[in-house]
């Protein structure tokens, strides 16, 4: 989102409003219910000024510069707000309550068609490596971003491969994983393909896919992709000035081999079945719940109970989902900024599961704050 708000005393007196109204008072067995507060853990703008934190990903392993359970923020804006020009990873570490810089990528890499501006596609494997995606831009605007890539880190935030090509085009949304260890399955989306100009009104191209890569990681080696397969396409994409792109943000991977994708422009959850194994494409799959609590659902995740949690685009709520029955459980106001119409909108992006599974972390970008809810 390319805007920046500095309201938090509003939007934490807001929030502390609003929560007894959603979320408790749910049946009991939704993950929501159990949410008692918000904590504002770390401001994620490093020394750069890069801003508009947009994806989170816990490290499950101690490496390097990592210590399991260290959360990894990423920025999509430079310090002049521009977006698809933010280039660092910040690594908070839980136990020092400390932020620090894991990673600051070059601008211009020749690997990496239009460079190096950093998305909500984001992971860290349990073999130490970190697997971030750029979709770039040069002047903040979709007039000039190009295809982008997904970058391979080691686990002191040294770039040490590149990924692209034609299946590849702006890796938009937050990665689903199987991952292990000496193998690992991603599931990424890709929302560039025929998306131009910001101006006016543009149009919705369904062209967007998710696209599985399938890994080798051999002992003290960087991941090699062993084979690249489209298994979702024809989701629609949209360039938009205020946040650079609309496309399939979240990713989670469920129960019966079930992926499960949100289709923010057509404001539903799709399933895609058969997800690992299948060799063709499933379209935009089947339509899993649409509407009532969604508002342009963007990045996902999954609680230990199965559930989904769905970010909301267009407002600053986060919306529980029963993937077995497609029931909308819950909604919780995490983001309720009144600066924005409705509260919090444009404000929310990345989501991931505390190691533990009794809470989230999510990321505002009106502040840059990285927030615990538990």
């Amino acid at each position: 989102m390319k805007r920046n708000f500095s309201h938090r005393g509003l939007a934490a007196a807001a929030i502390a409003a609003m929560l007894a109204l959603t979320g408790a008072a749910h049946a009991d067995g939704n993950f929501l219910s159990g949410i008692r507060r918000h904590t504002i853990l770390t401001n994620t703008v490093p020394d750069n000024g890069d801003q508009n934190p947009y994806a989170i990903a816990v490290s499950p392993v101690s490496a390097g510069k990592l210590k399991a359970g260290d959360v990894l923020v990423d920025n999509f804006n430079n310090a002049a707000n521009l977006q698809g020009l933010g280039s660092t990873i910040v690594d908070y570490h839980p136990d020092s309550k400390q932020m620090s810089l894991f990673a600051q990528l070059p601008r211009t890499l020749q690997q990496c068609p239009g460079g190096v501006g950093l998305s909500t596609a984001m992971t860290v494997l349990k073999s130490g490596w970190v697997i971030v995606g750029s979709t770039p831009s040069n002047d903040g605007t979709t007039d000039t971003k190009g295809a982008g890539c997904l970058m391979v880190l080691d686990s002191s935030g040294k770039l040490v491969d590149v990924w692209a090509g034609a299946d590849i085009n702006n890796p938009w949304g937050n990665m689903a994983v199987i991952d292990k260890g000496d193998k690992a399955t991603l599931f990424v989306s890709n929302s560039g393909f025929g998306v131009g100009s910001s101006k006016g009104t543009p149009p919705v191209v369904s062209l967007a896919t998710v696209l599985r890569l399938e890994l080798d990681i051999p002992a003290g080696q960087a991941p090699k992709i062993v084979s690249r397969t489209v298994v979702a396409s024809g989701f629609g994409e949209q360039a938009d000035k205020g946040v650079f792109l609309i496309g399939p943000t979240g990713l989670a991977y469920g129960k019966d081999d079930k992926l499960f994708v949100s289709d923010a422009l057509n404001n539903r959850i799709s399933e895609i079945w058969d997800a690992t194994t299948r060799t063709t494409s499933a379209g935009i799959g089947r339509t899993l719940t649409h509407d009532g609590l969604l508002l342009r659902p963007l990045a996902m995740t999954t609680t230990p109970q199965g559930h989904l949690l769905v970010t909301n685009g267009s407002n600053g709520k986060v919306v529980e989902i029963d993937p077995a029955t497609g029931e909308q459980l819950a909604a919780r106001w995490i983001d309720a900024n009144k600066a924005q119409t409705p509260p919090g909108n444009g404000d929310l992006f990345g989501i991931a599961m505390t190691p533990e599974g009794d809470g989230f972390y999510f990321v505002t970008d009106d502040n840059n704050n990285l927030v615990l809810a538990k």
